[in-house]
C-alpha cells in the first residue's frame, strides 16, 4: 500500500498510539506490574534479544518471563527518540533509543546515582487490533550493558 494514501491525521493518531505503547510498557516495567507488559503484545507476540538468542514467544511466556523479575528491583528506564513510521493502516514499526538505572536488593529509599545498567535500542513492530495498536515484536539491541547490581554485593564488569 502506497503510505502517502493515508489520512494525515490517521497517521499521526496512529504514530501517537504506538509512541504511548512503548512508554507505557516502560512504565509498567519500572512502576507497575511487570507481568502485565504481556497485554500490550499480540498473543502471538514476541521478545528477542539477539545477543543471547534469548526469545520469548507468546502472551503466556511473555507474563511469566517478565513477571520473573525480582520483587527487589529497583529500576528507571529512560526513552527517547521514538521514531514511528506507519506501513498501512494495519501495521507500523518503530526505533527507540534506552538507558537503564537498576538494581536487585533494593528495599527502601533512596540510592546514590549510578551509572546505566544497558543502554541501547528497541526495533519495534506492531498491528493495529479493533480497538488499540499492540506490539508483534520487540527487539532489544544492547552494544552496552552489564550485570544488575546487587545491594549488599559489589557490582560486577
Amino acid at each position: 500500500m502506497d503510505t502517502e494514501s493515508l489520512d494525515p491525521m490517521e497517521r499521526l493518531l496512529a504514530e501517537r498510539d504506538c509512541e504511548r505503547l512503548l512508554v507505557e510498557f516502560l512504565r509498567r516495567l519500572d512502576l507497575g506490574d511487570p507481568s502485565t507488559v504481556a497485554d500490550l503484545f499480540t498473543p502471538d507476540g514476541v521478545w528477542e534479544w539477539p545477543y543471547d538468542s534469548r526469545r520469548i514467544e507468546g502472551r503466556d511466556a511473555l507474563r511469566t518471563y517478565f513477571g520473573s523479575r525480582p520483587a527487589d528491583r529497583l529500576s528507571r528506564r529512560m526513552t527517547t527518540n521514538i521514531l514511528v513510521t506507519v506501513h498501512t493502516p494495519e501495521q507500523a514499526s518503530a526505533t527507540s533509543y534506552f538507558a537503564t538505572y537498576r538494581v536487585d536488593g533494593h528495599t527502601d529509599g533512596m540510592l546514590p546515582p549510578r551509572l546505566p545498567t544497558n543502554v541501547g535500542h528497541y526495533e519495534d513492530t506492531f498491528r493495529r487490533t479493533d480497538t488499540t495498536w499492540l506490539l508483534t515484536s520487540r527487539t532489544v539491541f544492547l552494544p552496552f550493558g552489564t550485570t544488575t547490581e546487587h545491594l549488599g554485593r559489589p557490582a560486577r564488569a
